[in-house]
């Protein structure tokens, strides 16, 4: 499948573990790029699904020049969104520990921006997924945060850890969203370039 992308080189701008995980299960042959310290602020006016669309336009601007004729680049950023407010990465355990308590026992929308672009043209598209949490224990939550040290995820969870088996009640939408790359509809975008 994706036989249409063979006449591309698929570069995927990403340091995230599971993006490069969820795109090679795609089947997708990539190599990496990544710059450091790309600017990843935005707009205060930007709400929900808006704030990472932004973002990975903005990462895909930022490598702009570097693109080559032939290669296609894939760029993302996830979110995760509770009371009209981002839950961005923890910056401390503190924050971690917030975070969690915060979304215990409530619904949040975990929201993921992707950017597809070549020299020639630029796509984007957005995917909103809920979550469920139980009611978690303090000493659940601390127990995971000091366990498996959620500090590069955005919402200091990951869906596929130990938190999630325990605490996700129910998800509605993407649950490979939650994990940062919306695969299913990257399937759906990848399979429409000529």
């Amino acid at each position: 499948m994706l036989d249409n992308l063979k006449k591309y080189k698929v570069i995927l701008v990403s340091n995230s573990p599971r993006r490069k995980e969820l795109l090679a299960g795609l089947g997708v042959s990539y190599e990496v790029r990544t710059l450091p310290d790309v600017d990843e602020s935005y707009p205060e006016t930007l709400q929900g699904a808006d704030i990472p669309l932004y973002i990975a336009k903005e990462k895909a601007d930022a490598y702009r020049d570097m693109l080559q004729p032939g290669e296609l680049m894939i760029t993302a950023d996830t979110i995760v969104w509770l009371d009209g407010k981002v839950l961005g990465k923890p910056k401390d355990r503190e924050d971690a520990l917030r975070m969690l308590r915060d979304m215990s026992g409530r619904t949040h929308e975990v929201f993921t921006g992707v950017c597809l672009t070549t020299t020639e043209w630029q796509r984007s598209f957005a995917a909103r997924t809920e979550v469920s949490f139980s009611v978690l224990g303090e000493e659940e939550i601390a127990y995971y945060v000091d366990k498996f040290r959620p500090m590069d995820k955005a919402g200091a969870y990951g869906v596929q850890e130990w938190i999630g088996f325990i605490g996700v009640e129910n998800i509605s939408g993407s649950y490979y969203n939650i994990m940062g790359l919306p695969v299913q509809r990257l399937y759906r975008e990848l399979i429409k370039i000529k």
